[in-house]
């Protein structure tokens, strides 16, 4: 279990909460529910500052909520956010928990095939402790 109790919550809309752990990475937790892409994009542009205020290019995704991707989504995290990376000098780096809704697994798992070599090392868990442990390893 994701363990979020004492953490700063950095930012939160539908889409769901951004917090700032003390080990040097953000953590996305997502809510259940349908989005509006401008939401989400507004969502992801807030890690994305996070992340350079920080100077982290670390992030615990919790997507077990996640329901799938649009198209129009995928596009937009593929050709835009991901390009957040080569803002920041590094790769960015994901500890994903994959979502519970078998197609929402589906589309993030074809998402990350379509990313581009460099801009996304990432790796998926079933467990939060695991996953947590992992991006304390990677450099």
């Amino acid at each position: 279990m994701l363990q979020l109790a004492g953490l700063p919550i950095y930012y939160e809309n539908p889409i769901g909460r951004l917090y700032e752990h003390p080990d040097g990475y953000a953590i996305v937790d997502y809510k259940a529910g349908t989005r509006q892409l401008s939401t989400y994009q507004a969502f992801l542009n807030h890690l994305e500052n996070l992340l350079k205020s920080r100077g982290w290019n670390k992030m615990l995704a919790n997507q077990r909520l996640l329901t799938p991707f649009t198209d129009e989504e995928r596009i937009w995290i593929r050709e835009q956010w991901l390009v957040v990376s080569h803002a920041l000098q590094r790769e960015m780096i994901a500890a994903v928990l994959l979502p519970d809704d078998v197609f929402a697994r589906l589309g993030m798992n074809q998402l990350m095939h379509e990313a581009r070599e460099g801009v996304l090392l990432y790796r998926v868990f079933n467990s939060a402790q695991e996953a947590a442990t992992w991006l304390l390893q990677v450099a």
